[in-house]
């Protein structure tokens, strides 16, 4: 068996995978913030938060053998979730001249994240500025891509009749 069938076989390594990849997402989000001026909009944070959720949630599906199966499936919502949120953002909020006081807006703030941690959920910019390229793709549609690779790592998990 190669190494990549052994990885790819095991549902643990991928929940492991995901939880590194979201932490990764939300690093690279801050790179761009503090180093790039790209600064986030109310949706942007949103998906920041979705991405720390998903990642705690992998990471204890895959240290925590019996909820495994429960938790994969808790990742696979999150990660459609994520999926809906950036193509709103994408379609519909970047569009828009102001996001205060949308969905995300409101979420943000009722969970107290802008006063608790600032640095790194607090919006700096409407959605139609932060709505930034990447490499020529929307930084949504990256978003999008991680969210669709996470929710689909999560799938084995769910499957798995053995963790």
């Amino acid at each position: 068996m190669s190494f990549i069938s052994r990885v790819t076989g095991s549902p643990r390594l991928l929940l492991v995978g995901v939880a590194v990849a979201c932490v990764a997402a939300v690093g690279g989000a801050l790179v761009g913030q503090y180093r790039f001026d790209m600064l986030p909009c109310p949706w942007c944070t949103l998906q920041r938060l979705i991405f720390l959720v998903l990642a705690a949630v992998a990471l204890l599906a895959a240290l925590v053998p019996p909820l495994r199966r429960p938790l994969a499936g808790l990742g696979v919502l999150l990660a459609a979730c994520g999926i809906g949120t950036s193509l709103w953002l994408h379609f519909v909020a970047a569009s828009s001249a102001s996001c205060a006081l949308t969905m995300a807006d409101r979420i943000m703030q009722a969970l107290g994240l802008y006063d608790a941690a600032p640095d790194v959920f607090a919006p700096m910019a409407s959605c139609a500025d932060a709505a930034v390229d990447l490499l020529g793709i929307p930084f949504a549609m990256w978003s999008l891509a991680l969210f669709a690779l996470c929710g689909a790592a999560c799938v084995p998990a769910l499957r798995a009749r053995r963790n």
